[in-house]
């Protein structure tokens, strides 16, 4: 085996080895004190800090132990992978749908993202959860391909009736979509004609569904058939500041939706 995979290895199949590595990295950790944060017993931490000190990743410091230079190295990339490996097993099932030319942010802000998945039980658990967020949201923004007849009725609540601030871009299949629709079209012109909305009609591809309730974004995941596999939600500053961006690019790019495009024959 290479000799760099050997000592990946010999991280990876002790728990006790990281923990100890990443402790001694934070400043001069006693024996004691190793036992406290990582829980390993006086006999295992005795064997650990051997090991460690044989390939110089630490140094006698008082009465403990600190990481060398190239024991923090081996730390930091340790963690790298343990992050970057948490994130692809989050996104695994979902990765081949999401927009990921579109996404200019590291993956891995999305270690910590919530996803949910339609079921047998809730098949619209995905919509239901983004209907949740704009529901309490003081503000929301949106870019979509979409405009189901669920998210119509609680964007109209949230800007009509409860005061909410609404800013949406939609694609022109979208809104020619939901204007063909008589029953659909009063909740919609309701929307347009409302002080504190404004939709927009982007006139090119939206390739995605993201939304922006007050700080937390929300992205719709569907197949290449159109159908919903998840919707994944996440509170991470610098995705919602690629949101915002995302939003306002497009936003600038089209034109404002009116009452009167959404008569006759529905025609945008």
């Amino acid at each position: 085996m290479d000799e760099v995979l050997e000592e990946i290895e010999f991280l990876a199949l002790s728990e006790n080895r990281i923990d100890v590595l990443n402790a001694v990295c934070d400043g001069p950790r006693t024996r004691r004190e190793l036992e406290e944060i990582t829980g390993a017993s006086q006999p295992t931490l005795g064997r650990v800090l051997r090991d460690f000190d044989d390939r110089n990743w630490i140094s006698s410091a008082g009465d403990g132990y600190e990481a060398t230079a190239t024991g923090r190295l081996v730390a930091d990339g340790i963690t790298d992978l343990y992050e970057i490996l948490e994130t692809e097993l989050k996104l695994r099932d979902i990765v081949a749908w999401l927009p990921t030319e579109a996404m200019t942010f590291d993956l891995r802000r999305l270690r910590d993202a919530t996803i949910v998945v339609p079921s047998q039980t809730r098949p619209s658990a995905p919509v239901q959860r983004v209907t949740e967020l704009v529901s309490r949201a003081d503000r929301t923004r949106v870019v979509s391909h979409a405009f189901n007849e669920r998210m119509i009725e609680v964007v109209r609540e949230h800007a009509v009736e409860e005061d909410g601030t609404f800013g949406g871009v939609l694609s022109a299949s979208a809104i020619d979509a939901v204007a063909e629709d008589a029953a659909l079209r009063r909740p919609l012109r309701d929307l347009v004609e409302a002080e504190n909305a404004e939709i927009r009609i982007y006139d090119g591809e939206i390739p995605f569904a993201v939304s922006i309730a007050d700080d937390v974004v929300n992205m719709l995941v569907r197949d290449e058939a159109g159908m919903l596999q998840a919707s994944l939600e996440t509170d991470d500053g610098t995705v919602r500041d690629w949101a915002l961006d995302l939003h306002e690019e497009y936003w600038d790019d089209a034109r404002p939706l009116e009452a009167s495009d959404l008569e006759g024959d529905g025609s945008c």
